[in-house]
């Protein structure tokens, strides 16, 4: 695997390498389950997990408000050990309204921010507003940023041109890269210095974009499969391509069913199934149809991970 960095060598000490899932927001009713997301820390802290994301895209994040998402930051800080990372997503549309976010999530104790790209008025999402709007937040942002591209729900591309422009800001720290576009994230990395990380968020294309040089990848399949994720990760790392490939393989149906095809609600169900708690989704997102759930299962039997009951 190409190497982007020793992390020894950024100018920050946080640990972007290997794999981070983003981890969705259980629901009791329309209220957070803070137990529940406990309970789920807990367990992916017994793993060999490099951190969590907390409001993610699939931590439901858009649906949030400001007092519920901090509110769920300060419970998964609560119990996580300081030596692994947590990213906390703060993405609004507002500048002013990023800032704000990331300024409480740094205050409450994350490591670094996710800042989705802002997208309701997407005629006029061009590079250059991009880069005045991510230049503004790291200059504000007591927390290192970590951009985040995410055109299935966006809508809008952050183009290679406009990351090549903020990897020189010297606190943001790279990018969730969470298009399957090899391509880009190929320009991506090539445009941009060594110390700027840069993560794959597509399971199905992860083996790929660690070939292509990603640091490590933020995968929602993770939150379910953890060990196999990070086994995957160590074995591009020790360059045992045969046996990466052969595991990429092996999971790429489940993240297309957690990812794409069937979302937020297809990954809670998914880990309800293997044991964590995924809980309901908040309206306007619903459920998963009997047939969905059939295949997850399906999925989930067929690399010994549905819990037994």
């Amino acid at each position: 695997m190409a190497r982007r960095g020793d992390p020894a060598c950024y100018s920050f000490r946080v640990n972007l390498e290997g794999i981070l899932p983003p981890i969705p927001t259980p629901f009791s009713g329309d209220a957070i389950d803070h137990r529940g997301l406990a309970a789920n820390v807990g367990r992916w802290m017994r793993t060999r997990l490099a951190g969590l994301v907390v409001l993610g895209s699939n931590g439901e994040a858009p649906l949030l408000d400001d007092r519920e998402s901090d509110a769920a930051i300060e419970t998964v800080r609560a119990h996580m050990p300081s030596g692994r990372t947590l990213i906390g997503g703060v993405g609004r549309e507002s500048t002013a309204a990023t800032i704000a976010a990331a300024k409480r999530a740094a205050g409450i104790g994350v490591d670094a921010v996710l800042v989705r790209t802002p997208s309701f008025y997407k005629n006029v999402m061009t590079s250059d507003a991009f880069v005045r709007h991510y230049t503004a937040v790291a200059d504000a942002s007591p927390a290192p940023v970590l951009l985040y591209n995410v055109s299935l729900f966006t809508g809008v591309n952050l183009l290679p041109d406009a990351v090549e422009r903020l990897a020189t800001h010297p606190n943001i720290i790279g990018i969730k890269e969470s298009n399957a576009d090899l391509v880009q994230l190929a320009e991506t990395i090539a445009r941009t210095p060594d110390h700027f990380v840069v993560l794959g968020g597509s399971a199905p294309t992860f083996y790929h974009a660690l070939c292509a040089g990603a640091d490590g990848g933020v995968l929602a399949i993770a939150g379910v499969i953890p060990d196999m994720c990070v086994e995957l990760y160590d074995l591009v790392r020790r360059q045992q391509h045969g046996e990466a490939l052969a595991l990429q393989k092996r999971i790429t149906p489940l993240g297309r069913l957690l990812g794409a095809v069937h979302g937020v609600a297809g990954l809670k169900y998914a880990l309800d199934q293997t044991g964590y708690v995924g809980g309901s989704t908040r309206a306007p997102l619903g459920t998963v149809p009997p047939d969905a759930q059939r295949q997850i299962r399906e999925q989930l039997t067929a690399l010994g991970t549905l819990a037994t009951r």
